[in-house]
């Protein structure tokens, strides 16, 4: 498995760069560059690209609706330009309160669009003659009777690095997780536990594996979660229930949440209505208390030595190709040096 790890710039950019280059340095593979309603990621993964040499970036993830396809093909090979051919293109649909309350655009179709700007960066990196589309979600020119009637297929000025450049996508739904497979590079589940993976996506997966083409080769499984190595996993784990419960128990509204359907999948519809209600009642604190103690174990890979070996070689077990971590240490670079041993 290679080793990724999603970008933490709590500290500050700067401060975070100069992080990447010692974990670079020490192994690591590939790192993810956020983006939700901050910063946007594109910025940042062209300043990493300047300090790094062959760790690969990646959006993790740039949400479908904030950008045209065009943009996002030419935001993606102007990265790999500066990079020299190490972007991947991460994709998501985020969700109707981010994408409709900050974003003031429609949440609608967002695994027929995700098909769509797949095929349509595709088509402008090749470059090969000038682009049109017509989609039902995109159409390249814009018609005339939708716009002036002055549109024009045009193609990349500049020539990219590379003619395909990976484009993974972050999907939980049957019908997402479905195009992913059929259609993506790599795919970025969150929350990802491998015991109950085939379980819970494996129709899906095998139904897009049978209709993609040999010539993408296989789909990246990108998944992992906290790495520590102690005796007493407790406190750390408990690091995670903040996040668990915002995400579970907040992100979405009580009937769209993404995350907190994935919960139920796994066997904790009990527990995941309990953090909801809890969550939306403005209880964070007690919505985080009740995220199960299985639920934070499984999904991470924190306690002893051989515990962590253990975890490591579950996700490896079904199916995982990238092992996402985030390291807790008082030297985090040993830490990881000692994950991309264990698991090669």
């Amino acid at each position: 498995m290679k080793i990724g790890m999603q970008l933490q710039y709590a500290g500050g950019f700067k401060e975070a760069a100069a992080q990447v280059a010692e974990y670079e340095r020490a192994g690591l593979d590939i790192v993810w560059v956020a983006e939700a309603y901050g910063y946007d990621a594109p910025s940042f993964m062209g300043y990493l690209a300047a300090l790094t040499e062959t760790v690969q970036i990646g959006a993790g993830i740039v949400p479908i609706y904030t950008r045209t396809p065009s943009l996002l093909a030419m935001t993606a090979a102007g990265i790999d330009a500066l990079s020299g051919g190490r972007c991947i293109l991460g994709l998501g649909a985020s969700g109707p309160q981010v994408i409709e309350g900050f974003h003031g655009i429609p949440y609608d179709a967002p695994v027929g669009r995700t098909r769509e700007i797949i095929d349509i960066c595709r088509e402008i990196w090749k470059r090969e003659e000038r682009t049109t589309f017509d989609g039902k979600h995109y159409k390249l020119p814009l018609p005339a009777g939708e716009g002036t009637g002055l549109g024009k297929p045009l193609k990349l000025i500049t020539h990219p690095v590379r003619p395909s450049i990976p484009i993974y996508v972050a999907s939980l739904g049957d019908l997402n997780v479905k195009m992913t497979a059929e259609l993506a590079n790599g795919w970025l589940p969150i929350f990802y536990l491998p015991e109950r993976a085939d379980e819970v996506w494996g129709p899906a997966l095998r139904e897009g594996h049978a209709k993609r083409s040999a010539d993408l080769g296989p789909m990246e499984v990108v998944a992992g979660g906290m790495v520590c190595i102690t005796d007493d996993p407790g406190p750390m784990l408990d690091f995670g229930r903040a996040m668990a419960a915002l995400y579970i128990g907040g992100m979405g509204a009580r009937d769209r949440n993404f995350y907190n359907q994935l919960a139920c999948r796994y066997g904790y519809e009990a527990e995941a209505k309990e953090v909801q209600d809890l969550y939306l009642d403005g209880k964070n604190s007690e919505a985080a208390a009740a995220i199960p103690y299985e639920f934070l174990e499984l999904t991470n890979l924190v306690g002893p030595e051989g515990f962590v070996k253990d975890r490591i070689e579950a996700h490896k077990a079904s199916g995982v190709t990238v092992l996402n971590v985030v390291p807790i240490a008082d030297k985090p670079t040993e830490l990881l040096e000692k994950v991309k041993a264990w698991a090669s």
